[in-house]
This record gives C-alpha cells, sequence and structure tokens, in this order.
C-alpha cells in the first residue's frame, strides 16, 4: 500500500488517486505499525521508508457493511463497529477521517437514475477530476462562513476538503462564483458527514469529543445554524442539539379534564406586526398564554430584546402537540421565549424543556404538579428543565433516580428565564441583550 521494503517499489496511494478498501471489516495487517503509519499518512499525507520521508496524494476510502440495522448497531456499539479490530475503536484513526457517508442514505443504481442525454466517457471524465485534484474551493469558504466553537482544527480541516470537493463538482471552473445557497448545501453535507465521525468518538467515551454541536454562520450578519445527523434523532424527539432560533420544546401542567403533555412551539418573524397563529382551530387556552407572552414582551421589549421593536414584527406560530392533551394551557413563558429568540435570532440549549405561565402584569404562576412534569421531562428525553422558582420546594418528592437524570434549574421572571435558556446568566447589574 505505501511501499516494498524489499525492493524500494512505491505503493498504491502513490500510483493512483484513490485506494478503495471494499468489505473493509476484513483488512488486517502484516506489521503491528502497520496503523500507525496509515493514521501518520492520514495526518500529513506522507510516510518514512528508512530515513527517507516519501509524499503521496492518493486518498482511501473504506467500505463496510452492518450485519445488522442502523438503528440496533447504534444501540449495540457504535457506527465504526465493522471495521478492523486496529480501527473499530481508535478515536486517534477515526480522527483522521474526514467524512462518515451514511450508505444506508445512498440509492441502488436504478433506471430512473441513468440519463438519456450526453454523457462523457469515463477515462476523459477521471482525468478531469484528476487534474481538478490539483486546485482548491476553500477561498470560497473564507470570510464568509464562520464555524462555530464546536468545531476543532481538524474538524475545520475535513469540512473544508469535503466542501472543496462538492464545489469542484458543481462549479469546474475556477473562476465561477459560488452563490450562497449552493456554498450553505454543500457545507451542510460536509458538516454532517464530519459529525457523525464525532458522534462516535463521543459514542467510545472519550471526553475530548463530547462537544458535537457543530454549527456555522453564512455572512458576517448571519444567524448561527446547527448541523445534525439525522440517524442520531427524529423530527419528533428532544435532542441534543440547539433547534432553530423560534423554536421550544415545553410541558403543560394540564388542568382538571387533561394530563399534563408535551408540546413544541415554533415561532418565526417577518416584516409587519402583530402575532398569526396558524392552528385551525386555535386552542382557546393556547390563545390566552400567546397574548399574555405578547403583551410581555411589548411592555419589557428593553429588557428582553434591547433595541428591538417588536410592535414592527409580525410573529407566526404553530403548535405541535406530541401527546394526548390538546389544549396548549400555560405555556406563556415558552411562548414568551420563543417570540423573544425568533427575535434575537438566537436558539435555545439543547435538550431543554420550558415550563410556567406568566400573567398579564409580568407575574410568574406557580404550577402545581412539578414533580410530574420533571418526571415526562425525563421521559420524553430532555436534559435539562427550566421552571418557576415557586417550585424548588416541591420538588424534594422527585425521586433520586429522576433526580440525577435531569438538570433542573430555576427561574424569577420573564427575563431571568430567557437568559438562562440561551445560555447567558444575568450581570449582577443587568443589561439588554
Amino acid at each position: 500500500m505505501f511501499v516494498n521494503n524489499s525492493t524500494g517499489q512505491r505503493g498504491l496511494v502513490c500510483l493512483y488517486d484513490v485506494v478503495c478498501f471494499d468489505e473493509v471489516s476484513g483488512i488486517s495487517f502484516d506489521q503491528k505499525n502497520g496503523i500507525n503509519i496509515m493514521k501518520g499518512y492520514m495526518e500529513s499525507g506522507e510516510f518514512s521508508r528508512g530515513k527517507e520521508s516519501i509524499r503521496a496524494d492518493g486518498s482511501l476510502v473504506l467500505v463496510g457493511n452492518f450485519e445488522v440495522d442502523v438503528e440496533h448497531q447504534q444501540r449495540i456499539g457504535h457506527l465504526f463497529g465493522p471495521m478492523p479490530k486496529e480501527m473499530r475503536d481508535d478515536t486517534a484513526f477515526m480522527d483522521r477521517i474526514h467524512a462518515f457517508l451514511p450508505g444506508w442514505d445512498v440509492p441502488k443504481i436504478g433506471k430512473e437514475y441513468l440519463t438519456d442525454h450526453f454523457g462523457l466517457v469515463s477515462d476523459f471524465l477521471s482525468e478531469c477530476w484528476t487534474q481538478l485534484r490539483n486546485q482548491s474551493r476553500v477561498s470560497s469558504l473564507q470570510n464568509r462562513v464562520f464555524f462555530g466553537g464546536a468545531l476543532s482544527g481538524r474538524d475545520i480541516n475535513a469540512v473544508n476538503k469535503t466542501v472543496s470537493g462538492l464545489l469542484k463538482l458543481l462549479y469546474p471552473g475556477s473562476e465561477s462564483a459560488v452563490p450562497d445557497e449552493d456554498l450553505e448545501w454543500a457545507l451542510r453535507i460536509a458538516m454532517e458527514a464530519r459529525r457523525r465521525v464525532k458522534e462516535q468518538q463521543k459514542r467510545i467515551g472519550a471526553a475530548e469529543f463530547r462537544n458535537t454541536h457543530f454549527s456555522y454562520v453564512l455572512g458576517a450578519d448571519g444567524i448561527e445554524k446547527f448541523v445534525s445527523t439525522p440517524e442520531l434523532q427524529s423530527e419528533n424527539s428532544i435532542g441534543s442539539d440547539p433547534m432553530e432560533p423560534g423554536q421550544v420544546w415545553t410541558i403543560s401542567p394540564g388542568g382538571m379534564q387533561e394530563h399534563a403533555g408535551l408540546y413544541r412551539i415554533e415561532v418565526s418573524e417577518g416584516p409587519g406586526s402583530g402575532v398569526k397563529i396558524l392552528n385551525k382551530p386555535v386552542p382557546p387556552a393556547f390563545r390566552e398564554s400567546m397574548s399574555y407572552a405578547e403583551q410581555n414582551l411589548y411592555a419589557r421589549s428593553i429588557q428582553l430584546v434591547g433595541d428591538k421593536d417588536p410592535r414592527h414584527h409580525e410573529f407566526t406560530i404553530q403548535l405541535r402537540v406530541f401527546d394526548a392533551s390538546k389544549s396548549g394551557a400555560k405555556l406563556g413563558v415558552a411562548g414568551l421565549v420563543a417570540l423573544c429568540t425568533s427575535l434575537l435570532k438566537k436558539s435555545i440549549r439543547g435538550g431543554l424543556i420550558i415550563v410556567g405561565e406568566i400573567a398579564l402584569g409580568g407575574s410568574i404562576e406557580p404550577i402545581h404538579n412539578p414533580v410530574m412534569i420533571a418526571e415526562i421531562a425525563v421521559e420524553k428525553g430532555a436534559t435539562g428543565l427550566l421552571m418557576p422558582v415557586t417550585c424548588r420546594r416541591q420538588l424534594v418528592d422527585l425521586s433520586d433516580d429522576m433526580a440525577t437524570k435531569i438538570n433542573i434549574q430555576f427561574y424569577l421572571d420573564a427575563r431571568e428565564a430567557l437568559l438562562k435558556a440561551i445560555g447567558q446568566l444575568p450581570h449582577p447589574k443587568g443589561w439588554g441583550l
């Protein structure tokens, strides 16, 4: 693969653009340091033969199959499980992998994927791609894409290389301008593929890889967006990733005729004025809570959103229901946080549920069943719960087992709830966002 020590003949990585290992689980090393040579090459593009350092350009592709479906594979281990034993739990080796392509999402070749137009002869096309390897499109990201703090240097390098390759397929001409929508398309694919690698390192238990919340900002004045891996969460579950600005998980405490239940409030803002609820019909209790939230936003806009005037924005709201509870009662604080974050273009912390009702005058109403709400939050997979401080004494009845599974925080008023939700604790002297 690298060099024949007997003859000095250069190996496959020196002769070809890509070296692909099919059925990777069958790979074996005849030398104990074989995996270390491969790791060194994957990092620097160089390997040693005696005192001589040899540089090569061949990329490595590892292809394998699961013996079970993806969900079961994640339950019993991690997605690198089919790799040879020398690789499967080596986080240093994994860290040198730029992208994990989910083969289970790649469709099988069929007639519908074959064109009836002109094509290029394969040897000509492969020569075009060989020549493109000498170019880079990383400059398309400079001063346009800003990565979040969760990405390490190796992460950024991996994402840059994948984005560069994808953009060369779309825009073979080096002088072509890349529009934002195509750049973002390539960026999200690259970040998802790299994050999939990091998630497996996290599963193995390496503490240094625990922060996998990959995010980016497109443009100097853009919004921070998070990129997830679809196999780790469903749209209807509470994941650990921050959601889009304006989206909040919440639990209604219920009432005499209704049990507590999980909801998600989704708010988008645009030019105009007022609040529009899309649900038909609108649950009366939810309409009342959002009315209180709206009036508190207008009355306390300086404290909550600084110099942004909410009266010059139209808010579109949708309530999504995930349990038998349908009324959407007592969701005022979560609704207010959703309105504020949509205006501020900030996401709340991942895995967080916000509960509580706010009165027209701004006071926070007590909750009659905080223990039940905490138990539901744990059952739904939340990692954090934000509640009115008046719940503190009642939560002594929460079992030790439940208390260790969720981080419960308290708030005194709407501003403190907002600041804790987005991960900014109040300054002692108070300050606007």
